[in-house]
């Protein structure tokens, strides 16, 4: 088995790789798959074309393995292709070899092979990508008998086991389809698709291949979460706000509740209270295939630095069902004082524009308590009569909490009024240096009378001039300033005096 997926892993390792994480995908065909492989009408093989096609794109690394139990002579999962993705031409490769791909049968004898689904996911992580970040796929009927050991529930516990506990499968999903067969030997009504995200990297591909619709174009099923179960479990969703003086709420297309706030609401909340919204929400259950039983309910927001706590109108949730929504009454305070006032220097810089505040909502889900719809029960009990596999879907135990997260974003709309004013400001300051310079280089007439004999003085603000008698002798000193001019020094007799 590592031999025969080793030139797979290398050449998914090979430098100067694509950035997109490389994707494995395994085609059950043991002996329970008979009637997949052998029904005219089976679509199994292209289910698994159209899927490696939607997954990947221009460049990334596949491999394409089939298997059943890894035996002696007989090794198990076995590589069939290997190799960049490239459209049309990844195509005709995944039909040439899936087309004479048939069910194996133990080797020297004409038994059908078994399966060993956990068997098969180890290798695709130990092996082809070599405990490195990737997607593995896994096409199966759920039929986990290895060694045709009858105890299915037991084995498909192991299996979960493996999905739940181990440490490099970050993100796991499962799409239950409806595909009638029937063979010579066996007939199935349905098929189950998983895919396993390794590592974050590979978590990261899977949501952003999610977001893209492609593979929705493909399986129209919701798929089961399998693992993670104590995050995005919940979604807020803003319906009603009953807006406060000052403040206008809007819902972004991303989801995103949006704050905007009159510049003139910040000098409010700073002399009293932020102002307070009360939001509606609906709560919705955003992790199929479970019920949210009983949960307690607590929120938070984080604005400005701020962290505070939310008055809710209900602590806890019940019966709370996949894609069924709760209504939620909540009180938000807006930390509108942190931000810069109408007058201040920040507003003038920000005049016409606004100041962004970005911050989130929180909602905690604590002592939460999970189990199996009833509807997906009942459509499993459809597509797998006889298997025993919803009741393997109970999440595990300490699985008790999770969160959701909504943006917020806090916006003060500040007007051009500060920057008027600012500029008004700036005006009159410059326009009375301008008349104070004026002032100051202007020259000015002083008359007066020296001993009976009039006289004009030129002379500029601040400049002090001698006043002299007939004799040339000082007799007082002319001293003017911005506003007036005066004798200074007056000598003693001096016949010296200002005309008015």
């Amino acid at each position: 088995m590592k031999r025969l997926l080793m030139s797979a892993a290398a050449a998914l390792l090979l430098p100067g790789a694509a950035l997109a994480v490389p994707q494995v995908f395994l085609v059950q065909n043991s002996g329970w798959m008979e009637p997949f492989f052998s029904d005219p009408s089976s679509q199994y093989k292209a289910l698994v074309t159209e899927v490696m096609l939607a997954a990947t794109g221009q460049g990334d690394a596949v491999v394409l393995a089939s298997f059943n139990q890894s035996q002696p002579g007989a090794p198990s999962p076995k590589a069939l292709l290997a190799e960049r993705a490239d459209g049309a031409q990844l195509r005709q490769h995944v039909a040439a070899v899936l087309s004479p791909l048939g069910v194996a049968k133990k080797l020297g004898g004409s038994a059908l092979a078994d399966t060993d689904l956990g068997e098969a996911v180890s290798a695709s992580i130990g092996t082809a990508l070599e405990n490195k970040p990737g997607l593995v796929w896994l096409f199966t009927n759920n039929k986990n008998s290895p060694n045709n050991d009858q105890a299915t529930a037991a084995r498909n516990r192991e299996f979960y086991e493996l999905i739940h506990h181990g440490g490099a499968i970050r993100k796991a999903l499962a799409f239950p389809l409806h595909m009638p067969v029937k063979g010579k030997t066996y007939s199935a009504n349905g098929l189950m698709v998983y895919v396993f995200a390794i590592h974050d990297a590979g978590a990261a591909q899977l949501d952003a291949l999610l977001r893209s619709g492609r593979l929705r174009q493909v399986i129209t099923e919701t798929p089961a979460r399998l693992k993670p179960l104590d995050q995005d479990t919940v979604r807020l969703r803003p319906v009603r706000v009953e807006n406060v003086p000052g403040v206008n709420f809007s819902t972004l297309p991303n989801g995103m509740l949006r704050a905007d706030v009159d510049a003139g609401a910040t000098a409010t909340a700073k002399g009293g209270s932020a102002p307070a919204a009360r939001i509606g929400w609906q709560l919705e259950n955003a992790i199929y295939p479970y019920t949210i039983v009983s949960a307690h309910l607590e929120a938070a927001s984080a604005l400005a630095g701020e962290q505070k706590a939310i008055a809710l109108g209900s602590d806890s949730v019940h019966a709370l069902a996949p894609g069924k929504p709760q209504p939620l009454s909540s009180s938000l305070q807006l930390p509108v004082a942190q931000l810069p006032g109408k007058w201040s220097l920040a507003a003038v810089k920000a005049a016409g524009s606004a100041q962004l505040l970005p911050g989130r909502v929180e909602v905690r889900l604590s002592e939460q308590k999970l189990e199996l719809s009833q509807a997906f029960r009942q459509r499993m009990a459809a597509l797998f009569p006889g298997d025993p596999l919803p009741d393997i879907f109970t999440p595990p135990e300490q699985i008790q909490g999770s969160r959701a997260v909504l943006p917020v974003e806090v916006r003060v709309n500040y007007g051009i009024a500060p920057l008027l004013a600012a500029l008004g400001l700036v005006g009159a300051l410059l326009a009375l240096a301008a008349g104070l310079v004026i002032a100051l280089t202007r020259g000015r007439k002083v008359r007066l009378v020296v001993e009976g004999e009039p006289r004009t003085i030129h002379t500029k603000p601040g400049m002090r001039t001698p006043i002299h008698d007939k004799a040339g002798n000082k007799v007082a000193e002319l001293h003017t300033t911005l506003f007036a001019s005066t004798l200074n020094d007056l000598r003693e007799g001096a016949q010296v005096r200002l005309e008015k």
